[in-house]
């Protein structure tokens, strides 16, 4: 006789002949059509057998509105979270009209009612709205700011320009935040640029408090950052600079070995078969089972990255390539590289990986970096860029080229260079303050440069006594012959004798090159967070001119993100609401 098991008791009782026995303990019953007399058996003789299974056999009637009550502050709480996945992982709004989504949704939460993806685009413009106000106070009490700005070009073959701000708030701690994304529809000139910057700059309520603005070199944003058209310093993206200069090294000679590196390390990415190959040589060979890396024309770090590991992988290269049951040799006589070229990318190692060092250090978002500019570029200028024992001809024509271009782009010849922001920057950075790098007329123009910015800062009378101008211990003479005698002496003296303390800004500058510098690897913002009572003057100015990125990197890396969302598939969104999308995003 059988019977579909419906129950569970059907998983611990065999029928036969009309009974049912259990497979636990043999316990026979006779069986009569109901489960009754098996259920009551595994209750009193195995109750962990049941345990987990009766509540999901047979559900209870509150378990079962529980799960179907979704009451109106859980639904909030998960609208509110929809809203988060969305700016989060910079997804589009009509994410909340997707079938999979839906589905996904039904599972977690089924009584939950899905927001229309008009609800969702209302309360992220609301929360657009309140992220912004939260901007616009905190802006409000800073006392400079630095721009950084950037143009890109999404897949949708439309064109955005990205602004952001930086600044060093009371309590020295760097800030960064982005201002906005908007469209660029026309021709990208220098009057388009500025009229977006200044009206960014109004837009936000800080203008006469930008210092500078940070930009790569094309001509059309170095002429919208001209004072002609704006109010702020013009400073040039270190990253890109150094990037140019390094292109005018490879250009001599090496863009033969990157171009000969990037067809073969094109032919491995892109062939299952040499890939494989490469792998299993790897194994036998005993090396690190890493992929080829292809260099990027926008990006000269991806060079040192492809040298590097080529240099890693050159014999199980060479041994995929010289196996004829993989490589054609008609293939492998393409693909293969002199023995010139594998030594010149082994040469080279050691330079690139200095600059890419460099560029890495500069790049850093939230520690001060506009400081570094010039130790670093006369550091590399004057150590790792010159000639060195057992460097070979092609390695000296390559050095020689970028300290001679990065000069020339960096003015370091010029009378700008020593009163430039980034040369104050350094000036103001206790590491750097000693200026080692520049000669000595050099570093006297640049402290008169110096002294002119102090004077012209203001700064009240108690920030001077803090300085050092006045001290209290917090004592008082009681007596009456203490208080004669102090008569006496203001009287002879003068009442301001005590006050009358050098406390100009010659004597600042000069009390603080005397101190010790701190080490290396001080965070500069860290040191004037403790020392800047003493020197308010230097410090005002070192809250001006620190805040300044020393290259256009976080607005670069916002389209990097950016780029994602703004596609094809999203086409869609508004560029209002990329813009909110963005801001939402980076300003969590």
């Amino acid at each position: 006789m059988k019977r579909p098991k419906r129950s569970v008791a059907w998983d611990h009782f065999d029928l036969k002949n009309g009974d049912v026995r259990c497979k636990h303990c043999d316990a026979v019953y006779k069986y009569n059509s109901t489960t009754t007399p098996m259920m009551h058996h595994l209750s009193h003789a195995h109750p962990t057998l049941i345990a987990g299974n009766s509540s999901s056999s047979q559900p209870t009637i509150t378990s079962v509105l529980a799960r179907r009550s979704c009451d109106s502050q859980r639904a909030d709480k998960i609208t509110k979270g929809i809203c988060k996945f969305i700016q989060t992982d910079m997804l589009p709004i009509s994410v909340v009209e997707g079938k999979g989504f839906g589905n996904l949704m039904n599972i977690m939460e089924p009584a939950y009612n899905i927001p229309s993806r008009r609800t969702v685009t209302r309360l992220i413009e609301t929360q657009y709205g309140e992220r912004k106000e939260e901007l616009f106070k905190k802006l409000a009490t800073a006392e400079s700011v630095a721009l950084t700005t950037d143009c890109w070009t999404a897949l949708t073959a439309e064109s955005y320009i990205t602004i952001t701000c930086h600044y060093i708030g009371d309590d020295w701690e760097m800030n960064s935040a982005v201002l906005l994304t908007e469209s660029l529809p026309g021709r990208h000139t220098a009057d388009c640029l500025a009229e977006k910057l200044n009206g960014a700059v109004e837009q936000w309520g800080i203008e006469g408090r930008v210092i500078a603005c940070v930009h790569d070199n094309a001509a059309n944003i170095v002429a919208a950052n001209r004072p002609t058209r704006v109010s702020w310093v013009s400073v040039a993206c270190f990253a890109h600079t150094l990037q140019l200069a390094i292109n005018d090294g490879f250009a001599l000679y090496l863009n033969r070995v990157i171009s000969a590196a990037g067809k073969l390390v094109g032919h491995f990415n892109y062939s299952t078969v040499a890939s494989k190959a490469l792998k299993k040589k790897q194994e036998q060979m005993g090396l690190a089972s890493h992929r080829l890396i292809q260099s990027c024309k926008t990006r000269w770090n991806s060079v040192c990255d492809m040298f590097d590991r080529l240099v890693e992988q050159r014999w199980a290269v060479a041994a995929v390539l010289s196996d004829r049951t993989v490589t054609k040799l008609q293939d492998a006589r393409i693909l293969e590289l002199k023995d010139e070229y594998w030594q010149l990318m082994e040469e080279t190692q050691p330079v690139l990986r200095t600059l890419k060092c460099a560029t890495t250090v500069m790049s850093a978002e939230k520690d001060v970096s506009i400081s570094n500019t010039y130790p670093i570029t006369f550091g590399l200028i004057n150590a790792h860029l010159m000639r060195k024992e057992g460097d070979g001809p092609k390695v000296i024509e390559f050095k020689t080229k970028v300290r001679s271009s990065l000069s020339t782009r960096m003015n370091l010849q010029s009378a700008e260079c020593v009163s430039s922001a980034p040369m104050l920057s350094a000036m103001l950075d206790p590491r750097h303050k000693h200026l080692g790098f520049l000669t000595p007329a050099q570093r006297v123009v640049a402290n008169a440069k110096l002294v002119e910015l102090g004077e012209a800062v203001e700064t009240g009378q108690e920030a001077i006594e803090q300085a050092g101008g006045h001290t209290d211990d917090g004592s008082a003479n009681t007596g009456a012959a203490a208080a004669t005698q102090a008569s006496a002496m203001a009287l002879l003296l003068g009442e301001q004798y005590s006050t009358q303390l050098d406390t100009g800004v010659d004597t600042e500058i000069h009390n603080f090159l005397r101190d010790t510098p701190p080490p290396l690897d001080c965070n500069p913002t860290d040191w004037w967070k403790v020392n800047g009572r003493r020197f308010p003057r230097l410090a005002k100015l070192a809250r001006q001119y620190l805040c300044i990125p020393a290259t256009s990197v976080p607005s670069e890396r916002v389209f990097s993100a950016a780029g994602l969302t703004v596609t094809r598939l999203r086409s869609r969104l508004t560029p209002e609401h990329v813009n909110m999308l963005i801001f939402l995003n980076k300003n969590l």
